[in-house]
């Protein structure tokens, strides 16, 4: 059966699309503290222990149960593709990728997830998604090449783009789960089976816990509350109720948001070019929203 792409928002799911995609930017500037005394894997495991503790009480607080067998294949898959790969691969892919070039390549992962949507869950591809994913797709790799500094090397690319096909595997795998499955459900679980397929960095996590500050372990468990359980929470609601191709361009608009982030917090003055490239990627976000106008018979 095709997904329909003519979903109206409600003010809900335009406010959980918010959340996400500000939480989400603001991953990047903790994962860049935490980074450099955590390890990929270890940085891995920790975020998504964390989230998967808090989302695993406020389940238990609300009586949520088991998923239906149904949901478990698409929840199992975005466990391991976007909770797990994903997130190993881009923290490890940034340690031998500059930024730019790292923000260039995972940017890929929305134009993978809407053309594996439109195979996979025969989503239609209209016009304007199309049209709008590469205005995004421009700002996007605008905003990385404004912001490159660095030695990229081979090994580092091919991990950012490892990511990418993650995401966009574990967006179009968690979709039809929400079929059969809340938003809660599907978060909490996935979270979990990301956790599972990271246990082989347990050791690794002891240690840095043990040497890292307390600056960046805190910086672990904000990544694990908030731009994990939550935001991960927030994107399966949104989800629930848009088309995941178009649902994914709107991720294009991170790479604005941290730009105005990293000047508000990181004191890091955005080149003109980095903002052009960010008006680009909101404004392919917006083409991508819009309806085309038909005339009435």
């Amino acid at each position: 059966m095709s997904t329909r792409t003519d979903v109206k928002l409600d003010v809900k799911t335009v406010a959980a699309i918010a959340v996400t995609m500000l939480l989400w930017a603001s991953a990047f500037v903790a994962i860049r503290f935490a980074g450099t005394h955590y390890e990929p894997g270890a940085l891995a495991l920790g975020r998504l222990v964390v989230g998967a503790l808090a989302l695993g009480t406020i389940a238990t607080c609300k009586g949520v149960k088991l998923p239906s067998r149904r949901a478990w294949p698409g929840i199992a898959g975005a466990g391991v593709f976007w909770f797990g790969l994903y997130m190993v691969a881009l923290n490890w892919g940034e340690r031998h990728t500059d930024a730019g070039t790292a923000s260039l390549v995972v940017g890929i992962g929305p134009v993978l997830a809407a053309i594996l949507a439109g195979v996979v869950l025969k989503e239609r591809l209209p016009g304007r998604l199309v049209t709008g994913l590469v205005v995004a797709f421009i700002g996007a790799a605008i905003v990385g090449l404004a912001s490159q500094h660095g030695t990229s090397t081979a090994g580092g690319v091919a991990l950012c783009l490892l990511a990418a096909g993650g995401y966009a595997v574990g967006v179009v795998s968690q979709k039809p789960a929400l079929n059969h499955a809340t938003a809660l459900q599907a978060t909490t679980f996935g979270c979990a089976v990301g956790a599972v397929a990271c246990l082989p960095f347990t050791g690794q996590l002891l240690h840095d816990i043990a040497s890292a500050p307390a600056s960046a372990t805190w910086s672990v468990v904000y990544l694990g509350l908030l731009p994990t359980a939550l935001a991960f929470y927030t994107w399966a609601y949104a989800l629930s109720r848009t088309p995941a191709g178009k649902l994914g361009v709107t991720t294009y608009a991170v790479p604005a948001i941290v730009i105005v982030l990293s000047w508000l917090v990181l004191d890091e003055v955005p080149v003109a070019f980095a903002v052009l490239g960010g008006v680009l990627c909101l404004a392919g976000v917006g083409i991508s929203r819009s309806k085309s106008r038909r005339k009435s018979k």
